[in-house]
């Protein structure tokens, strides 16, 4: 553990995953908190979709969404799941992957009332992942749900967060020669105690 100086320094995966979002922030062109999210259905399928990232908490990640989506379907039926955030800009990413749990009441409400007009009427306009008949069909939808849910709606019952709970994580930085330098924190699952190793790039 002596060698995880710099960029690979402490004793908190989870504060270092923010510092290195907050200088990504910095860096990259826009949504440097954009996130590979990789999900299985029932059958082991895999599936892999860019979601945003909307906090680091202390023992997890949370991101929205609706549920009814093929993504919250195939969490509710597996729920487990992966995440990469990777930054060209510093040569960096984060990997995540564990269990998978609901954010929902207050804290799904909060981030819900901080979304723009428009996107909290889309939550409720958008069928997501299912056909659609046009783009001026859905368009017709949220002009409807404006009308009805005025301009202050709630949050639909269909729509909110989840938190992934990682039992592995991996930091990885860009090396010249591919000699890349990447830490792996793993952990029993139920337990706050991190073993990390060093791993060949």
């Amino acid at each position: 553990m002596g060698e995880r100086q710099g960029i690979f320094a402490g004793d908190d995966p989870f504060a270092l995953a923010r510092a290195w979002l907050a200088e990504a922030a910095a860096s990259e062109p826009r949504d440097a908190n954009a996130m590979a999210l990789a999900t299985a259905d029932a059958a082991g399928l895999p599936d892999v979709r860019m979601v945003l990232l909307k906090e680091i908490e202390d023992d997890g990640f949370v991101f929205y969404t609706n549920y009814e989506s093929a993504k919250g379907q195939e969490l509710a039926e597996n729920p487990q799941a992966a995440l990469v955030l990777h930054w060209k800009s510093l040569g960096r990413q984060v990997r995540a992957r564990g269990a998978v749990e609901r954010v929902e009441g207050e804290q799904a409400d909060a981030y819900y009332r901080s979304r723009a007009l428009q996107s909290r009427l889309g939550a409720w306009a958008s069928q997501q992942s299912r056909p659609l008949a046009s783009r001026a069909a859905l368009m017709a939808e949220v002009a409807k749900v404006g009308l009805r849910h005025g301009t202050d709606p709630e949050r639909p019952p269909y729509w909110g967060g989840f938190r992934i709970r990682p039992s592995q994580m991996e930091f990885w930085a860009d090396g010249a020669y591919r000699l890349h330098d990447r830490f792996r924190w793993t952990r029993q699952t139920g337990t706050l105690a991190w073993k990390v190793d060093r791993l060949n790039p």
